[in-house]
């Protein structure tokens, strides 16, 4: 018996220390987004990896065929920015392609299940599309910061959620409260309501009455970031937030209202 109770104990004690494998980590989720850079810049949707057989493929929230999409054309990507989200298993990842032939302003969600790649959604702005300006977006976005946030000064997983979802909420309800920052800056297609200054502001030009419905989240706590996919009046959208210290710092849309 004596033997016994030691072999259950030594076996407790080697599972408590086994190392707990995580089904969803960030060198996956970057491989992922590594895999998703290479296939739209070269054109090659084979090269995004690694694929579900069930794969579902959305463009502006329509069903498409990936092998014909924007996946399917050769971009000379400008900038790009991908978050990881662990919890959700997914990825968000900005596109600004400025090539005049034909500029673009990707945003693009993807969602694993079982370690492989099983929706792919993107959000396509280009000419025609609500204050689109490619080089705009670009000459904005490259004076942003977005860099890790410090482990002791990140904000929690709900924070970051609720303070895009009261962003959100507040083009309803003006009465909900949203932990605007100061500076923070907005980046709208191509217009920007920063300048550089401490008294930059985001809380400015929101509309009223408007309902912004069928949210899909991409939360990165390391770098106080949500990606909200919604539907804008009926119009695909894509909202995202950073947040430092509680407070919003950037937004970035995309509205697909030329389509």
């Amino acid at each position: 018996m004596l033997y016994l109770l030691l072999g259950i104990a030594s076996l407790a004690a080697t599972s408590t220390a086994a190392p707990v494998v995580a089904d969803c980590d960030k060198t996956l989720l970057r491989s992922v987004t590594d895999s998703y850079v290479a296939a739209q810049t070269d054109g090659k949707p084979g090269t995004l990896a690694p694929i579900a057989d069930n794969l579902e493929y959305f463009e502006n929230d329509k069903k498409a065929d990936i092998t014909k999409g924007v996946l399917s054309q050769p971009q000379k990507i400008d900038n790009k920015r991908s978050q990881h989200d662990t919890t959700n298993c997914a990825t968000y990842t900005e596109l600004i392609i400025t090539d005049s032939k034909h500029p673009y302003v990707l945003g693009t969600q993807i969602h694993l299940a079982g370690g492989k790649v099983s929706k792919v959604e993107t959000i396509i702005t280009d000419k025609g599309d609500w204050l689109f300006d490619a080089k705009g977006t670009l000459k904005w976005a490259q004076q942003e910061k977005w860099d890790p946030i410090p482990a002791d000064k990140r904000d929690t997983r709900e924070a970051i959620k609720a303070a895009g979802d009261a962003y959100c909420d507040i083009f309803k309800d003006k009465t909900v409260k949203v932990p605007w920052g100061q500076p923070c800056a907005r980046l709208e297609g191509g217009s920007y309501t920063g300048k550089g200054q401490a008294s930059d502001r985001c809380d400015v030009g929101i509309p009223d009455n408007v309902q912004l419905t069928n949210r899909r989240y991409v939360i990165d706590e390391e770098y106080g970031t949500v990606g909200i996919f919604l539907s804008f009046q009926g119009i695909p959208d894509s909202h995202e937030f950073r947040l430092e210290g509680g407070k919003l710092r950037y937004v970035h849309t995309l509205t697909a209202t030329g389509r």
